[in-house]
């Protein structure tokens, strides 16, 4: 990723230097770091939105570039979710345990330390013990390695699975949506050691950082969000660049003369399948401690349905699309959702957006889809389109059928 490939690819340089300017304007405007005229909860929504992207930029290099239409990638923004707060719902509650057995005549062993900590964590679902996933929740570095880990073995298992058996289209959306099920359902359950319904709370309390405030921190988890978004993009533009990038395309437009010039498509498609499921358990990992609290309605299939309809509606096949369509539609859900849009009042009937949201978004991916399959990154290609290109002195050509006679007449 030299000079070479920045410089065949200007719009990756143009988004980092929207983000990094954006990011500069939100902390310069921010109740953390500067003015104070953006509050704690905005900073917190933004940051949220900056993690949405990044599941987005996944769902587009799987979807918009290799045409697999997963509908469980949601399921590994859970999982990253889930490993990240096992840690900080466990130290959270240690250093309360700790602090309140202190204040005993007797100390405390270490053994009634821990079934302290398990008794406060798994009280609510009537239970006291650690489960076995629960085995490496007081260790930072090791559940930091399964945000990776548990979604990336999850997805190549079931890519393998799948991949092999040479299951595509509709039939493999299907099997994705299925996985998301089946794993929602089971988190559900109060014995999946992960206390059911509750899901897991208090997550925006970071550790052994009592004294910093939310607003402070809510400035550090944006920056690393805007971070994460850089670098996913960038990784993202790199994958599909080149021969890489070709090979993908052509999966997605005629996987059967893919596979008759020798190029092993399963493994393509395996290696996409597994890295965007990386990509989004890592996003997964930086939104829910913003969030505060996860449960398994989170990782619902209906949120994987989101997904691709953000990536959709800002244009699929395209990086900055997928960016655009989440931010957009995230940003716009938060405002009609969150009782911000005023009611509008027909005389016979008062529509409530809160109620009517959904159909609106619903009825939007139906008329992008047909009318503007593009989607809102479509504007930026009909804008580009139109630019005279650069034939550095070149001449137009020997007649009219040349390619660079066609670009001049754009």
């Amino acid at each position: 990723m030299s000079d070479t490939f920045l410089k065949r690819n200007p719009s990756v340089l143009i988004f980092l230097a929207v983000l990094a300017l954006f990011t500069l304007a939100v902390t310069l405007l921010a109740e953390g770091a500067g003015a104070g005229v953006i509050s704690t909860s905005f900073v917190k929504t933004l940051g949220k939105t900056l993690c949405l992207a990044l599941v987005a930029v996944a769902m587009d290099l799987v979807w918009g570039y290799t045409g697999i239409l997963s509908l469980g990638h949601f399921a590994f923004f859970g999982l990253g979710g889930y490993m990240i707060g096992m840690w900080l719902m466990y130290a959270r509650t240690q250093a309360i345990v700790v602090s309140s057995l202190a204040e005993a005549p007797i100390p405390a062993t270490e053994s009634e330390i821990v079934d302290a900590i398990g008794n406060q964590i798994f009280g609510v679902v009537g239970s006291s013990e650690f489960p076995l996933i629960w085995m490496f929740a007081d260790s930072l570095v090791l559940q930091l390695v399964l945000v990776v880990a548990v979604p990336g073995i999850l997805a190549l298992v079931f890519g393998w699975l799948a991949f092999r058996s040479r299951v595509t289209g509709v039939y493999l959306s299907i099997l994705t949506q299925a996985m998301t099920l089946g794993l929602a359902l089971y988190l559900f359950q109060n014995d999946s050691g992960l206390r059911g319904n509750n899901g897991l709370s208090g997550l925006q309390n970071l550790p052994g950082l009592d004294h910093v405030p939310q607003a402070t921190m809510s400035i550090w988890f944006f920056w690393a969000s805007a971070a994460a978004l850089a670098l996913g993009y960038l990784f993202a533009a790199w994958v599909v660049s080149g021969k890489f990038g070709s090979v993908l395309r052509g999966i997605r437009d005629n996987e059967a003369r893919v596979r008759f010039l020798g190029y092993s498509v399963e493994g393509y498609k395996l290696f996409i399948f597994t890295v965007t499921a990386i990509i989004a358990g890592i996003a997964g990992a930086l939104y829910y401690p913003q969030a505060g609290i996860i449960n398994p309605a989170e990782i619902a299939p209906v949120a994987s349905i989101y997904l691709a309809v953000w990536v959709a509606i800002g244009g699929r096949g395209r990086l900055y699309g997928a960016v655009i369509g989440a931010v957009f539609v995230s940003l716009v859900s938060s405002w009609f959702t969150g009782g911000q849009a005023p009611d509008v009042n027909l005389g016979f009937y008062t529509l409530k957006w809160v109620d009517w949201w959904l159909i609106v978004l619903g009825l939007s991916f139906v008329l992008v889809t047909l009318f503007a399959p593009r989607g809102i990154g479509g504007l930026i290609d009909l804008w580009s389109e139109r630019r005279q290109p650069d034939r550095h002195g070149a001449d137009l050509g020997p007649g009219a059928g040349a390619l660079r006679e066609k670009e001049a007449s754009k």
